[in-house]
């Protein structure tokens, strides 16, 4: 049985609200998993894929734990139909992916590869036909290499380049794809590949850092505008921050104010641009100590706030901070080089970060005390451990399952206090390439492994199936189940 005969996928922005009178989560809440295109989809260099800023930093010695690389990754890209049967077996009605840029426009701004925008249609005819809701999401940190080496996003010529590639990918999905994010988590893509140098490209620059996360919200908004032009009101347009809860490890007036810094980049920064129009003061005081405020030009803020549909949230874990010991120039934090962040008081998943549900919870209240917000989706949430393969194959990861429980637990005590959640998508779908820790974290509630390509739905995978099922209702001890790869 299909996921579409088994429960309609309703629209997830426009399904109806309200309880359903077993629980908090509304009766058509869409539940899914997320994956990102570098991660998962493999075949580097086939059907005229560029090269992207993820290949040339994954191949430079020293970067990549392993020196593993997503030349196959999990080998998506042949293997389609298994992984869409694998959304079904689990029961999903919605599944976020990215569009690979390079495979669409190799060179970032120059000639159309047709062969790239068949892949992604097949991919999103393959979903429909299960009745699975395809979620886009236009730019997931691979930015074409081409591009990058004039520049990369420091460059306001690149924002202009993704108008055009959002264009083009929303001019032959638009038929069949309802709902489009445009930038993955701006934050990572700014501060971690230009001011720390720890993702690609893998710069040291905090003036290139903050010039790069500017851009990106302006391609946010420009992109956002044309797609709005060309589909109306058809379609549903949004962004996805990686927010944090920001606590301050001591009541020392300069821990508040670090504490107050470290929420300006990591949250407000992105907030209040895109939700109210401008650039926070202290934000903003941060580009001007690093020469980077011209590249804010006068009417930019007004495009930055095209109106949202839906605002994505990403959410992994709490920031404890506290003033001074901080890390000097590679922050980052571009001007926060002297905040110290503190471990985790509370349990930790397997790569230290702190499991704090209740801190999703007052995100998603203080979303909706603070801003004029639109319908909220959690469209990444998960964590990395270590898990255990039995000797029959099946894996047992009850850390995992339990970290996804409480945290959907979370959202619905934030649905129960009046916040518009609408939906929740697992991190992730698939074990897959995790960026600079390689293949060495596993996030996939479905267990890969890499020498075989085998996949196995974990427990966690189980539990969740089960959960949906009963639309996010009481736990009940998860029943494992096992999908071998042919």
């Amino acid at each position: 049985m299909s996921a579409g005969s088994a429960r309609s996928s309703a629209s997830i922005i426009n399904s109806a609200s309200g309880s359903n009178g077993t629980n908090a989560f509304p009766e058509h809440f869409s539940w899914g998993a997320a994956t990102a295109s570098y991660q998962i989809e493999g075949a580097a260099n086939e059907d005229g894929r560029g090269r992207s800023i993820w290949d040339t930093f994954s191949h430079t010695p020293g970067r990549i734990h392993n020196g593993d690389t997503g030349d196959v990754a999990v080998d998506h890209y042949h293997r389609l139909e298994q992984d869409i049967a694998l959304m079904v077996e689990l029961g999903i009605d919605a599944y976020r992916f990215s569009v690979a840029w390079p495979r669409i426009v190799p060179d970032g701004d120059g000639e159309v590869e047709p062969r790239g925008l068949a892949f992604y249609a097949r991919l999103v005819a393959l979903l429909r036909a299960e009745g699975i809701e395809p979620v886009v999401t236009l730019y997931h940190w691979d930015l074409p290499q081409a591009l990058q080496d004039r520049g990369g996003w420091a460059n306001r010529a690149t924002a202009d380049a993704f108008v055009r590639y959002a264009e083009v990918v929303h001019d032959r999905l638009g038929a069949d794809v309802d709902t489009w994010m445009t930038i993955n988590e701006p934050w990572c893509a700014a501060f971690l590949g230009y001011a720390s140098g720890h993702h690609a490209p893998g710069l040291v620059d905090p003036r290139a850092a903050l010039r790069s996360a500017h851009h990106l919200l302006l391609a946010h908004g420009d992109a956002t505008a044309a797609m709005r032009r060309a589909s109306g009101s058809v379609h549903r347009f949004g962004i996805v921050p990686n927010l944090y809860g920001v606590q301050a490890g001591g009541h020392r007036p300069e821990d508040l104010a670090a504490a107050r810094a470290i929420d300006g980049l990591q949250n407000r920064l992105w907030l209040d641009t895109t939700l109210k129009g401008s650039y926070p003061d202290d934000v903003r005081a941060i580009f001007a100590r690093f020469g980077a405020d011209d590249a804010i030009e006068s009417a930019d803020e007004a495009r930055i706030a095209q109106p949202l549909d839906v605002l994505g949230v990403n959410y992994y874990q709490q920031h404890h901070v506290m003033a001074g010991g901080g890390q000097g120039l590679g922050s980052p934090f571009p001007g926060c080089e002297d905040v110290e962040f503190l471990p985790s008081a509370h349990p930790r998943t397997g790569m230290g970060w702190g499991i704090e549900p209740a801190s999703l919870e007052a995100m998603l209240i203080r979303l909706d005390q603070e801003y004029d917000v639109p319908p909220i989706m959690i469209c990444e949430n998960g964590a990395s451990f270590d898990d255990v393969v039995d000797a029959d194959g099946r894996v047992h990861d009850p850390g995992r399952r339990d970290f996804i429980a409480a945290h959907i637990r979370a959202v619905g005590r934030a649905i129960a206090a009046g916040v518009d959640v609408r939906g929740y998508f697992v991190w992730s779908l698939l074990d897959n390439f995790e960026w600079a820790h390689g293949y060495a974290e596993r996030f996939g509630v479905v267990h890969v492994d890499y020498e075989t390509q085998r996949r196995t739905i974990k427990t966690s995978g189980a539990w969740y199936r089960d959960s949906i099922a009963r639309n996010g209702g009481p736990d009940v001890e998860p029943d494992v189940a096992e999908v071998d790869a042919r």
